[in-house]
């Protein structure tokens, strides 16, 4: 954030449009972030206009928001029904039936200045009892025995390898942090906006209006509108980038259902025959859906598929989301900035809708306009420079699950199989089969270990190895990797059960009781 070279100018009106998940994250992160004598927070919302969130699952990146805004973990999570997530289960991604995880965490350790998938492949090629790559993960092997405790702070510790997110529900989460943000000085004004006065001759938005009459103005107008993107698609006429050729999933089906097997400490995600149902595990409940194509698959179709991987009982209606891949061709237009569906849309795949808020939020409140001062197209370009790194970053990581698939005869995995990629993504993909090198970017998603994890995974083996990994003599890197396999098993056996952890950390249960009991 800029400092403010007028301390005298009056604050900037900042109007943010639309709440649910996008409104309240980008309403909290400012007034946490900026000083309220610089600038005024209104937030324009309407109770009538439901939102797209149900559950939801999320990357690690949300600890560090959450910490920056100083929220407590424990009630954090029991306000949302929240429980742990420590990667994605793939089900059927590879081939029908195959399965691994995307952990979040790294794999193995950096001997001798090289990545630890060099030393892998060199044992690998050389005839050594290796075993499967995804031992060599300790976020893996916690998924695989169900069980959760927080990161070691001991780095020596192979205890403090891993990361984790939550899964919770979406509505909740923007209640929660309406209730923190409103009390911290954001004004949140009830209604439905019906007209947008745009200035004849600099183009830029001046206020919109509301159904009850009421025009609000603004100097800055944050879109948090959803997919109808009312101010910089419609009214600013940003154009859209349309990704349908390399994502053609447009339809999603979301049913919850009661919880009946567990709280397993992961997303799964389970291909089909016309896409991919997901299952996300909350405290109250499972969140489940089915991303599909319209193209290969009816709604009914899904509705049955939907219907038929659940754990237990519906407890809702199945109802479906319309969407298109793909984003604003700039989310930083004149005076608007659309944060969340307003600027764009990639499926749930890789759980990175809250992320992409979360990083515009940060560039917004890192570029935020002076007070005052007339807007400045530099810091949009700059805005719009990493709005486009985000996107573009992670819609390769998720083409590349599609792409990679080996799910032969069914007519929505061939076509993708054998779709042109984007050249960006042909570039990883074939560095990586040729040299064992994967990406690993400091800005943008995602990490080298999780492009290991689904390139590995889906079957994508690398035709060698960096020969600097030939300098250590191969019965040391063998014994290492023996010991490596050992401790990651030995520590995660030891570890409580995922959904005892919760019960004793942070049970929406328990903390109720105890707020009645305090009460009482």
């Amino acid at each position: 954030m800029q400092s403010s070279s007028n301390p005298s100018a009056t604050p900037l009106r900042v109007v943010i449009v639309g709440g649910g998940t996008a409104g309240w994250m980008c309403a909290a992160g400012l007034t946490r972030l900026l000083p309220n004598t610089d600038y005024a927070l209104t937030l324009i919302e309407s109770d009538e206009i439901g939102t797209v969130g149900v559950g939801e699952a999320t990357l690690p990146h949300i600890r560090e928001f959450n910490a920056m805004l100083g929220l407590d973990e424990t009630e954090f999570m029991a306000a949302t029904q929240g429980s742990f997530k420590l990667g994605i289960e793939f089900v059927g991604w590879d081939k029908p039936g195959g399965r691994y995880v995307h952990p979040f965490g790294t794999f193995g350790e950096r001997w001798g200045g090289l990545d630890f998938q060099h030393h892998w492949l060199r044992a690998k090629a050389a005839g050594q009892a290796v075993g499967d790559w995804f031992d060599y993960s300790f976020a893996v092997a916690m998924c695989r025995e169900g069980v959760f405790d927080l990161p070691n702070e001991d780095t020596r510790s192979i205890r403090s390898t891993f990361s984790y997110a939550y899964h919770f529900d979406a509505g909740l989460y923007a209640q929660f942090l309406r209730g923190w943000a409103t009390q911290r000085g954001v004004r949140r004004v009830e209604g439905k906006i019906v007209d947008v006065a745009r200035n004849p001759e600099s183009g830029l938005v001046e206020s919109v209006s509301l159904e009850s009459g009421t025009a609000i103005e603004g100097d800055l107008f944050i879109d948090c509108s959803g997919f109808r993107s009312l101010l910089l698609g419609a009214a600013m006429g940003v154009e859209w980038q349309d990704w349908s050729e390399w994502l053609p999933c447009d339809r999603a089906m979301a049913v919850p259902c009661a919880s009946v097997s567990g709280i397993t400490p992961f997303t799964r995600s389970t291909a089909q025959t016309g896409g991919w149902t997901w299952r996300i595990p909350l405290q109250h409940r499972t969140g489940n859906g089915y991303v599909f194509s319209s193209a290969f698959c009816t709604e009914e179709q899904a509705r049955e598929t939907v219907l038929g991987a659940i754990d237990g009982a519906p407890l809702a209606d199945p109802r479906t989301l319309r969407f298109q891949a793909g984003r604003r061709e700039r989310g930083w237009e004149g005076n608007v900035v659309a944060i969340g569906l307003s600027s764009g849309f990639l499926e749930p795949l890789e759980s990175t809708s809250i992320f992409l808020i979360q990083a515009a939020v940060m560039d917004l409140a890192n570029l935020m306009p002076l007070p005052g001062g007339a807007p400045d197209p530099r810091l949009a370009a700059e805005f719009n420079r990493l709005y486009a790194i985000h996107y573009d970053r992670t819609r390769d990581f998720l083409v590349l699950h599609y792409t990679a698939n080996a799910r032969h005869g069914e007519p929505l995995w061939d076509h993708v199989r054998n779709m042109a990629l984007p050249d960006s993504l042909a570039h990883k993909i074939e560095l990586f089969r040729s040299s064992g090198r994967a990406p690993d970017y400091t800005l943008g998603l995602f990490s080298r270990d999780s492009w290991l994890a689904v390139l590995m995974g889906q079957g994508i083996l690398p035709q060698a190895y960096d020969r600097q990994a030939d300098r250590a003599p191969l019965d040391e890197v063998t014994d290492r990797l023996a010991d490596l396999k050992e401790r990651i098993a030995t520590n995660a056996a030891a570890l409580p059960g995922h959904a005892e952890f919760i019960e004793s950390y942070c049970s929406a249960t328990r903390r109720g009781a105890d707020d009645q009991a305090v009460s009482a």
